[in-house]
């Protein structure tokens, strides 16, 4: 087995602090805490939070609040965000929150952005960011990146923000792979929409970018949920609970807790639930060590990436922290690094 590329990619991880049936969200909160702690004593480079509001399944809704939670519980892993979704922010707001992280965490940071609005209409109401509020998207990143630099306009100073260094990545939805170049800022892109579609938008990506003092070369981060066990059977198994939210997501509009995966698979699905889960379990990689180290050495040669957001919400925390113990030992990660 060849595992020189994953030695060469960093590997990171995304945790969207989901809950597990018959758990309360502080409880998803809490876990998310301890497992940033875990994954950085494995040497993950990253740790990044989500934003979804509303959401009976997820308990990650302010990130920024979360991310100062993780930074103040470890000590060297970068911790970010993936991302928040800045039509439901003001801009000023979103850069005074990111320096006020910076100046309490300098040099471990990560700022990443996304354009999404709520997934309903009661949701966006009260956030006051309708769909319309996606379309601003590019001219919001423009005045959040002036704000670092003193350009933010309005005769105001952002305040700690003014002058600090904070990496800014975007999320490759809607317009993200091309704002992303016209910036010259990194990439985060997932296959989730098929692989021949993210590999077009990576390459648009690097043909478009312009250098900036962010970013002077193209950098690409791949997003991917991966789980590794002991067998192929154990590893595919970790992955059967959010793959069902997926499909109840999609047919009743609504992401509940994760279920435990043998009340899954002892349901009676319709056709259409059978189709919509077996779609969800496509965009998943699973498997035992040397399968997941030559398919994600697949992905990273065909994408070009520079570094992997790997992301699995078991409902079973121990088997996703040996998931991600086994992985680490597969990339020679170092310990406590």
């Amino acid at each position: 087995m060849d595992t020189d590329t994953l030695r060469t990619t960093r590997l990171s991880v995304l945790d969207r602090s989901l809950i597990r049936q018959g758990e309360d969200p502080d409880a998803a909160l809490r876990a998310t805490v301890r497992f940033a702690r875990d994954i950085e004593a494995l040497g993950y480079h990253r740790f990044w939070v989500s934003e979804h509001h509303g959401v009976p399944g997820v308990a990650g809704s302010a990130p920024t609040v979360l991310a100062a939670a993780v930074a103040s519980a470890t000590t060297r892993i970068r911790v970010g965000t993936g991302g928040v979704m800045l039509p439901n922010h003001r801009p000023l707001v979103v850069a005074e929150q990111f320096g006020v992280l910076e100046s309490l965490f300098p040099g471990r940071i990560d700022m990443g952005l996304g354009r999404s609005v709520g997934f309903t209409g009661a949701v966006r109401r009260a956030l006051g960011a309708e769909k319309e509020a996606a379309g601003r998207f590019g001219d919001d990143l423009a005045e959040l990146l002036g704000w670092f630099t003193g350009g933010g306009g309005h005769g105001v100073r952002a305040m700690p923000s003014q002058g600090l260094r904070v990496p800014v990545f975007l999320l490759a939805t809607g317009s993200g792979a091309h704002l992303a170049a016209e910036h010259g800022l990194p990439l985060v892109i997932a296959p989730a929409r098929g692989e021949e579609r993210m590999l077009r938008a990576i390459g648009d990506y690097r043909r478009a970018f312009r250098p900036s003092a962010l970013a002077p070369e193209p950098y690409v981060v791949v997003s991917a949920s991966v789980a590794v066990g002991a067998t192929a059977e154990e590893a595919e198994l970790m992955q059967v609970s959010e793959a069902w939210s997926t499909v109840v997501s999609r047919t009743r509009g609504v992401f509940p807790p994760l279920p435990p995966p043998k009340e899954v698979l002892e349901r009676e699905m319709t056709e259409r639930e059978r189709a919509l889960f077996a779609e969800a379990r496509d965009a998943q990689i699973h498997g035992t060590g040397e399968e997941v180290a030559a398919a994600l050495t697949g992905l990273v040669e065909r994408s070009g990436a520079d570094e992997l957001l790997l992301t699995l919400n078991a409902y079973d925390h121990d088997r996703r922290l040996d998931s991600y113990r086994r992985l680490a030992r597969l990339a020679r990660l170092t310990p406590g690094a």
